[in-house]
This record gives C-alpha cells, structure tokens and sequence, in this order.
C-alpha cells in the first residue's frame, strides 16, 4: 500500500500567517513611495526652471542685443520661467517669490509649488534676463 505524502492543515495555516505579515510589512512602505515620487518630481521641476533660467542668461550675456538676435526670452518675473521650461505643466505646478526685476543678472529666490494637495513647495534661484 502506497502511503499519500502532503501539506497538513497547520503547515498550510503557517505559511499563509507568514504571508499575512509580510503583506502587512510591505503595504506601508509602498503606500510611502507615492509621497517621495512627488517630492522628487517637485525637486526635478525646481532644477529644470532653475536651470532653464541660467541657461537664458548666458544665451542673453554671450551676444549683444540677443533678445533680438533671437538667444534668449526677456525674463524678470520668477513666473517667467513657465516658457523657458519646455513642457511646463501650469497646471500640475505654480510659480511664485521674488521677482529678480529688471536689471539682468539680478538673482532672487523663486519657488515652484504643486498645486493638489499636500502643497510641496521648492525653491530655485531666478535670475533675470534680456532686459536693455
């Protein structure tokens, strides 16, 4: 007679209370990433408008009258940055602060924010341009 080999009951009940604690480990920390994704997207759209802005200014410094030899767009409002920024998203995010103001090479410290809730708030560094 052959004798039948198999997982009993309470082997079963283990893995299956095994698998319910590292389901309930788990669960939170990938509830947890959403959060910092859009921390970090916040901080990416931060150096992009940061970047676009210097990237403007040196276009603007390198040739005399280049608003008008087409190197660079006339920015003196943090706002301005929205069409620097390919693909700026103003309605995922909204830029605020200080105007860096007319004079070119000013700097201020400009902020980007989401606009759903919780509100993260970045800052960067504006820095005007293209202004005679």
């Amino acid at each position: 007679m052959k004798q039948q080999r198999g997982f009993t009951l309470i082997e079963l009940v283990m893995v299956i209370v095994i698998l319910g604690i590292l389901a309930a480990v788990a669960i939170p920390k990938f509830v947890d990433l959403s959060s910092e994704a859009r921390t970090a997207a916040a901080d990416g759209v931060a150096g992009a408008a940061a970047s676009a802005m210097a990237i403007n200014y040196a276009g603007c410094a390198a040739v005399n009258n280049a608003v008008t030899a087409n190197k660079c767009v006339q920015v003196s409002t943090c706002a301005g940055v929205t069409g620097l920024v390919q693909g700026f998203n103003t309605a995922t995010y909204t830029v605020g602060g200080a105007d860096p103001g007319a004079t070119n090479g000013a700097t201020s410290t400009c902020t980007v924010s989401t606009v759903s809730t919780p509100v993260i708030t970045r800052n960067f560094t504006g820095i005007a341009a293209g202004n005679p």
